[in-house]
């Protein structure tokens, strides 16, 4: 019985390893994600200033 409980508290930890590593892995997806689109928006902005942040005439 106790080769049981080892094994299955060995089966729980794995289990439970392998949902932080898949959650550790959306993040870094999610980061990346949110960066490059970041730096799209940038890289737009700098090449057409004008067209994106149109400027009033005073």
């Amino acid at each position: 019985m106790m080769k049981f409980g080892i094994a299955f508290v060995s089966l729980v930890m794995c289990f439970m390893l392998q949902g932080c590593a898949v959650v550790a892995v959306a993040d870094a997806v999610a980061s990346t994600v949110v960066y490059t689109g970041k730096t799209i928006i940038n890289v737009v902005d700098a090449v057409t200033p004008d067209i994106v942040n149109k400027k009033t005439k005073d």
